[in-house]
C-alpha cells in the first residue's frame, strides 16, 4: 500500500485556516524574493503552478494566490500522528517523506480483513480525525502501488489486483509512468512512441539503442507492470530515510538544498521519536537518465542534529554531482539505526556534536508539547528569506 497525503502542506494550511478552502494556496518563498514553491493546493495547480517552480513564475501565473511560508514544525506534527496511526496496521511502515509512506500488508488479511477495507478505514480516520484527505494505492509491488495512488487523486483509492498489472499500466498515459518527465515524453513522442502499448512493441535492445541503457531497462519493465527496481532498495526499520521525486528534473542547487533540509529535519525528528541513534548518513541521487547513486558517510560519533545530517548530505552531493546533469530524485537518511543514544566518542575539546544533540532533543520535546519552534536559519530577514523560510504568520497575497 502507498499512502500519499493530497497537497499536504497546502491542505494543512487550508485545514488550519478554513477561510482558505477553495482558494489557490501556494506554500514556499515570499513573493518578491528568491526561492521556489514548496507545495501548492489543487486550486493553484489549475493555474499551472507546481512544486519547485520559481516563486516569481508562480506569482505571474497566479497573482491572486495566497502565498504562505513553510511551517515545517506543523507539518511534522500532523505527519507524525498519521505515521503512528499507520504503524497500528503493520510494523513494516516505510516513510518516504513527510507526506507519503509504504505499508507492507503481506499476511495481514486474516487479522485486518480485505485490503480494501483497510484502505477505507485509513482514509476515513484521517479525514474525520485530522480533516485531511489522502490517496491510497494498493498493488503487488511498491512501484505499482505508488502509480495507483496517483491514479485518482485527490482523495483516491485504487487497487491493482494480482494479474491485472499489465492491464492497469496499459490504461495510463506515458507521462503517468514515474520518471517520464517533459523531456523524456517529448523524446518518446519524437520516436513515434505515444502510448504505453507503443512502448511495449519495442524490445529491450531497441530501447537501449534509442534511449540508453538506464532509461531502457526502466521503461521496458515499467510499461509491463513489472517493478523496475525504483523502490527495491527501500530499507526496513534499521534505517530512516526520505526522498523526493521532482515533478520536473532540476539543476538548481538551491532547490536541492531546500529538499535536503526538509528531509533532514524529518529524519532527525523520527530518530528522536524512536529514541534511537545512528552513525551513518546516506544520500540517494537519481539523474535524468535514471542512473542512481547511493552514497554514505559513517561518523565516529552518533549523528547529533538535523543540521549535521543536512551538512553531510550536501557534502555527499557536492562530491558526486557535476552540477549540470538534471536530477530526477534526491533523498537522504540515516543507516544502521540502533536503540538508545549510542556511544559518544568526541574530541576532548570539541563538545559541539553533544551540544547539538541536546538542543535537538530540547526542540523535539517542545514540539511534542505542541509548541511551535523553528531553527534560527529558517528565520531569515526580509531581504534574504529563502525557500521554505518561516517567520510570518499571516497569509501573503
Amino acid at each position: 500500500m502507498h499512502v500519499d497525503m493530497d497537497a499536504f502542506f497546502a491542505s494543512v494550511e487550508q485545514r488550519d485556516q478554513p477561510e482558505l478552502k477553495g482558494k489557490p494556496v501556494i506554500v514556499g518563498a515570499a513573493p518578491g524574493h528568491r526561492g521556489v514553491v514548496s507545495a501548492c493546493s489543487y486550486e493553484a495547480r489549475e493555474f499551472g503552478v507546481h512544486s519547485a517552480m520559481p516563486i516569481s513564475q508562480a506569482v505571474r501565473l497566479c497573482p491572486d494566490g495566497v502565498f504562505l511560508p513553510v511551517r515545517m514544525g506543523r507539518y511534522h506534527e500532523l505527519s507524525q500522528q498519521i505515521m503512528e496511526y499507520l504503524s497500528g496496521f503493520t510494523p513494516e511502515v516505510h516513510q518516504m517523506s513527510v507526506d507519503e509512506a509504504f505499508l507492507d500488508l503481506t499476511g495481514t488479511e486474516r487479522l485486518l480483513g480485505p485490503v480494501e477495507k483497510v484502505a477505507r478505514t485509513i482514509k476515513e480516520h484521517i479525514q474525520s480525525e485530522l480533516g485531511l484527505t489522502i490517496s491510497v494505492g494498493v498493488a503487488t509491488s511498491r512501484y505499482l502501488a505508488k502509480l495507483a495512488s496517483e491514479y485518482d487523486k485527490p482523495d483516491g483509492l485504487c487497487i491493482v489486483r494480482p494479474g491485472d498489472e499489465e492491464a492497469f499500466v496499459a490504461k495510463q498515459p506515458l507521462k503517468a509512468l514515474s520518471g517520464v518527465g517533459k523531456k523524456m515524453l517529448a523524446h518518446l513522442n519524437a520516436l513515434g512512441i505515444t502510448t504505453v502499448l507503443d512502448l511495449r512493441q519495442h524490445t529491450k535492445d531497441e530501447l537501449n539503442r534509442l534511449l540508453g541503457p538506464g532509461a531502457a531497462a526502466y521503461l521496458f519493465n515499467a510499461c509491463r507492470g513489472k517493478d523496475p527496481g525504483f523502490y527495491s532498495d527501500v530499507q526496513r526499520s534499521h534505517s530512516i530515510s526520505g526522498e523526493r521525486t521532482f515533478d520536473r528534473d532540476v539543476k538548481s542547487r538551491e532547490v536541492i538544498d531546500e529538499v535536503l533540509l526538509e528531509i533532514s529535519q524529518n529524519t532527525m525528528f523520527r530518530l528522536l521519536s524512536e529514541g534511537s541513534h545512528s552513525h551513518t548518513v546516506t544520500l540517494k541521487l537519481r539523474l535524468s537518465d535514471f542512473t542512481t547513486f547511493t552514497l554514505r558517510k559513517t561518523l565516529d560519533h552518533p549523528v547529533s542534529s538535523a543540521e549535521e545530517v543536512y551538512d553531510i548530505a550536501r557534502e555527499l552531493v557536492a562530491g558526486k554531482w557535476d552540477g549540470v546533469t538534471p536530477i530526477r530524485l534526491v533523498g537522504c537518511g540515516l543507516g544502521n539505526v540502533g536503540k538508545g543514544a549510542g556511544g559518544t566518542q568526541h574530541d576532548l575539546f570539541d563538545q559541539r556534536p553533544e551540544k547539538r544533540r541536546k538542543v535537538e532533543e530540547a526542540v523535539f520535546k517542545l514540539k511534542k508539547a505542541g509548541l511551535s519552534v523553528k531553527k534560527a536559519r529558517l528565520l531569515g530577514g526580509k531581504s534574504d528569506r529563502q525557500p521554505g523560510d518561516a517567520g510570518q504568520d499571516n497569509p501573503r497575497r
